[in-house]
Order: C-alpha cells, then structure tokens, then sequence
C-alpha cells in the first residue's frame, strides 16, 4: 500500500513529495497522507530496531493530525423517516401475501 501511496505522488515527508518507496525516514521526520477520507499527520518518535506488536508501534510515532468525527454540514439533509410498517414486508408478511393472491 506504501509503495502505491508513493508512485501516485500521495506520500509527502517533511512537505516534499515521495515517489520511491525506498525513501530513508529518520526520527523527527513529519509524513504526511491521505487515509480514509481524512489527512494523516504523523511525526516520527524514534524507529524500531525489530518489527513488534502494534502497542509497541504506537510507541515510535506522534499523531498531529486533528481528531477525526463525524462532519456535519448545515446544509446537509436530516436522514430519511419512515413509519413503522411501511418498508419491506417481513417473511411472514410474505407468506401472508402469496397465500392471499394464490400464490404457493
């Protein structure tokens, strides 16, 4: 996914564009990309000497980015309504039905 991330263009380390995935990060580097609709901010604590557990990743790096939630525009539309009973039929609404009309 890096490798993808950097031949687009998309991964930016210390605000210059990345286009090789090779390219050497040190502590103190600030990488900057797209990740689920959102931009990521992360600075660089230190790097591992092994590859470890998640807990002990989250160790190594600082997220600078503003916390994600849910965005509201105020022009946007409430989320539909609608009454009780008016959506699909159940099954045994179904088979109420096929019995009504004849049909097996």
């Amino acid at each position: 996914m890096a490798a993808a991330f950097c031949a687009a263009g998309k991964i930016r380390i210390d605000r210059q564009i990345v286009t090789k995935a090779h390219q050497a990060v040190r502590a103190g580097n600030v990488l900057t990309f797209p990740l689920g609709g959102h931009i990521r901010v992360i600075k660089i604590a230190a790097l591992g000497a092994r590859r470890g557990p998640a807990p002990v990743a989250r160790t190594l790096y600082e997220d600078l980015s503003p916390p994600q939630g849910k965005e509201k525009t105020p022009d946007s539309p409430p989320p539909a309504r609608r009454e009780k009973g008016a959506g699909r039929p159940t099954k045994m609404e179904r088979r109420a039905i096929a019995r009504l009309t004849g049909r097996s």
